[in-house]
């Protein structure tokens, strides 16, 4: 499953600020079935209107989402109107400021000491492959790099010459203690991702400008 936008991510940690969603969002997401308005207002012992307000509201921010259904176990002619219940969008939303992807790293890592034990390919080798691969199939659908590294939070900065820096790293943390591998996976990401937005992969370079990623995209 693809992350939600970063802004939505935002809105939705922010959503469960208040106490009263909190409460909702934990009782909804510890139901086996998804959970009705009346149900959620009787199991925390406030109004039907309040309950139904804040589900809608992390309906809204991406935190649940909602589906229609017969409550109480009626159907056919005179068993009512399917009521709104609600269930957890995403198995987990997390969001940081500035925009981080250790999700990614952690999936690229994990996958490339799988590949090489099961070959005996080794690791560093691995870790390329995998990357550039996922980066080949993480940008299927997208309009353009550009928009895609947007996306992925790499915040590219045009430089006017048909290139651009990229003002953050998703991998700030993990390359700062650890640039040699971080930095060689992100590179191997990124060219990959070029690759599949038909965009030369000898235009994915290195760049030590101070507070920007450690690669670049070159003037076509």
């Amino acid at each position: 499953m693809r992350r939600l936008p970063w802004d939505r991510r935002l809105a939705a940690v922010a959503s469960l600020g208040d106490e009263n969603r909190r409460k909702l969002f934990g009782f909804v997401t510890s139901s086996p079935r998804p959970v009705g308005r009346d149900e959620a207002a009787a199991a925390l012992g406030i109004p039907r209107s309040t309950a139904s307000f804040h589900l809608d509201r992390m309906l809204q921010d991406g935190v649940l989402t909602a589906e229609f259904r017969k409550l109480g176990g009626k159907a056919g002619p005179g068993s009512g109107r399917p009521a709104k219940t609600y269930r957890a969008a995403q198995p987990e939303v997390g969001a940081s400021v500035p925009d981080r992807n250790y999700d990614l790293a952690g999936e690229l890592m994990v996958a490339a000491i799988e590949h090489s034990t099961a070959v005996g390919e080794p690791v560093r080798d691995a870790l390329l492959a995998t990357s550039h691969a996922k980066g080949l199939a993480m940008v299927e659908g997208s309009p353009g790099l550009e928009e895609f590294l947007a996306a992925e939070g790499y915040l590219p900065v045009p430089d006017g010459d048909g290139g651009f820096a990229l003002g953050n790293c998703p991998f700030h943390r993990l390359a700062d203690g650890h640039a040699d591998t971080v930095c060689a996976m992100n590179g191997a990401f990124l060219s990959g991702a070029a690759a599949g937005c038909g965009v030369a992969e000898s235009r994915i370079v290195g760049n030590d400008a101070p507070g920007q990623c450690c690669a670049r995209i070159t003037p076509s």
